[in-house]
């Protein structure tokens, strides 16, 4: 018999985590392996599939953070535990873990351009002699879209973690006002030498003036990677919703190093 590899396959809805009012965690039965930064298609019979990133994973689950948006996630969120999700993947190449290793780690993220890269900061933070030193800064609209409150109060208290976390626009305890650009000057990378590696992940127009900045402060293109969402269907590079030019984004991302990255956004 031929393996299909789009079809779905029911899993158990395992728990579900309210982040926000329009932003939940879905906890799913699952035990293929996931590489960080990977993502699968999400689907419901008779409603609808959806590209969704991984948030997390671990022994025998895997966790989508998803924000209520459209058809299929309307669906998602009247589910209730022991439900179950169709699910297929996982798809992408995911973040190259092994540049990572004994250097220091910038990551900037905003929204919930946080969830892709959420699984790798747990990581980084458990395992403290993976790589050097982390840096963090990830934004938020405001005290209402803050996600993964638990996790953020982890990372701040890692000893070799510095976290910066911003709301766009709104004091808030434990936060600083502004966009994560501007705090991106309080990154000391004159002091990393050559040993570092960045990471952007959020909505394109944060993505594209992260990078010029980062840029501005003359961090060579090579050392930045970027995470994209961009119309995946049918995630094995067939059907060529997200192709663009020559790179099918589902199939050769959704990770890439800025150099190819910077000529996928819009």
């Amino acid at each position: 018999m031929t393996n299909n590899p789009v079809k779905p396959t029911a899993c158990k809805l395992l728990d579900i985590m309210p982040q926000t009012q329009t932003e939940w965690t879905f906890r799913v039965k699952n035990n293929l392996p996931i590489k960080h930064g990977q993502f699968m298609q999400l689907s419901l019979p008779k409603v609808g599939e959806a590209p969704i990133s991984i948030s997390g994973f671990g022994n025998g689950y895997v966790d989508f953070t998803i924000r209520k948006v459209g058809k299929v996630t309307d669906g998602l969120f009247s589910l209730r535990k022991g439900d179950n999700i169709f699910i297929r993947g996982c798809y992408g190449n995911g973040w190259p873990i092994e540049q990572f290793k004994n250097k220091t780690v910038v990551i900037i993220a905003g929204g919930t351009g946080v969830s892709p890269v959420k699984s790798l900061i747990n990581m980084l933070c458990d395992d403290s002699d993976y790589a050097k030193e982390i840096y963090l800064i990830l934004g938020f609209k405001n005290s209402h879209s803050i996600l993964f409150a638990d996790e953020l109060k982890k990372w701040q208290t890692a000893s070799h973690f510095h976290v910066i976390y911003t709301l766009d626009d709104e004091d808030y305890p434990g936060f600083q006002k502004g966009l994560v650009t501007d705090f991106i000057k309080k990154i000391p990378f004159t002091a990393f030498a050559d040993e570092y590696e960045c990471i952007i992940v959020g909505p394109p127009i944060m993505m594209k003036f992260v990078g010029m900045d980062l840029l501005m402060n003359k961090i060579p293109e090579k050392k930045i990677w970027m995470s994209f969402e961009r119309k995946m269907s049918c995630g094995i590079g067939k059907c060529g919703h997200c192709r663009i030019d020559e790179t099918y984004v589902c199939l050769d991302g959704p990770v890439f190093n800025y150099t190819v990255g910077k000529k996928l956004i819009d």
